[in-house]
């Protein structure tokens, strides 16, 4: 009988490797996924804590917010599981943590359902446990880790010194920014009040311009029509002086009308008279009347008109032409001619 020997890490016991399995599983779930990490807020109005009511590190965490914000304060309970702190959506960031400890001390951390946890809570969750070497699922599933609790604390909370005196800095360049406007202001009202005129200096001053102009324009307007009225006049006296006397010019325009109508209807009579003897010997030669008379026109396979006897051949066909319409006929025989 042979057997196996089974090789275990050394350093490395049952907790830990639970551990990575359970990282590894969460991690290929997505759950330590940077892109569904969430900035925290900037100015939390309630801080929820997840810990142990007998646990040293709630101490610290009160301390360090009560050193850094004095307006920020825990909720009245600890709540006791993030489920509940979710539920009650009363905090704008969650903290969850404790104080450092064994593998075995910081394992309900590594629960699975605290990570499922975390990751499902509404807000920012900021996770603290241990000291600054130790890592446990819930350190990967929330949205910051801490390396302690009190550091946790800190992160959710800028000091308020830092705040006042952003604020102050803020205050001061709008407090120069106000006294730069103000005194542009000023020079721009200093410039328009030495520009402005009294209303009724102003309506006085245009009233004079308005009437000057008024009699420039009137006697600008006078004298060319003037002008113009005496050069119309003058011109009508020289056209009526030179008008010819054009009623003999008309009468005999009229007795020339007359001559040239008489002769276009004389000449379009017999224009006429010409047109319908010619139509009438036209008349005479159109083929149409000749085959109206009993006659046809014959014709061979070419569409030749045949005009003697020696062009017809016995046993061959040939159209006859009649007047209204036309036969195809065969030649039994020819006859000759006879003298």
């Amino acid at each position: 009988l042979g057997f196996r020997a089974w090789r275990k890490p050394a350093g490395v016991g049952n907790l830990y490797e639970a551990f990575l399995r359970l990282k590894e599983k969460l991690e290929n779930e997505g759950l330590f996924h940077p892109d569904r990490k969430r900035p925290l807020p900037v100015f939390p109005r309630c801080v929820g804590i997840v810990t142990s009511p007998q646990a040293a590190a709630l101490h610290d965490i009160l301390t360090a917010l009560r050193r850094r914000v004095l307006l920020v304060r825990a909720g009245a309970k600890i709540a006791r599981a993030i489920q509940t702190a979710s539920q009650r959506a009363e905090c704008d960031v969650l903290l969850v943590g404790r104080g450092g400890g064994s593998m075995e001390d910081l394992w309900a951390f590594n629960d699975e359902a605290v990570a499922r946890a975390i990751a499902a809570c509404p807000m920012p969750v900021i996770s603290g446990v241990g000291h600054e070497t130790d890592f446990t699922i819930a350190d990967f599933a929330a949205d910051l880790r801490a390396p302690t609790p009190t550091a946790a604390a800190e992160l959710c909370a800028t000091p308020r010194a830092e705040w006042q005196a952003q604020l102050q800095n803020h205050a001061a360049d709008l407090t120069r920014a106000l006294r730069r406007r103000l005194a542009e202001q000023g020079q721009t009202v200093d410039w328009m009040s030495r520009r402005l005129v009294s209303p009724a200096s102003y309506i006085a001053h245009e009233r004079v311009k308005l009437r000057a102009l008024q009699a420039r324009l009137e006697h600008a307007t006078r004298t060319p029509v003037t002008r113009a009225r005496y050069q119309l006049q003058h011109l009508q006296t020289r056209l009526q002086n030179r008008l010819p006397d054009t009623r003999a010019a008309r009468l005999l325009v009229g007795g020339h009308q007359r001559r040239i109508g008489n002769a276009v209807a004389l000449l379009v009579q017999r224009q006429r008279q010409t047109l319908a003897a010619q139509s009438s010997q036209l008349e005479l030669l159109n083929p149409q009347r000749t085959l109206e008379r009993g006659y046809a026109i014959v014709t061979d396979a070419k569409g030749k008109v045949l005009r003697a006897p020696s062009e017809l051949k016995p046993r061959s066909n040939v159209t006859l032409r009649l007047a209204d319409g036309s036969a195809e006929v065969g030649i039994a025989s020819v006859q000759p001619t006879l003298d």
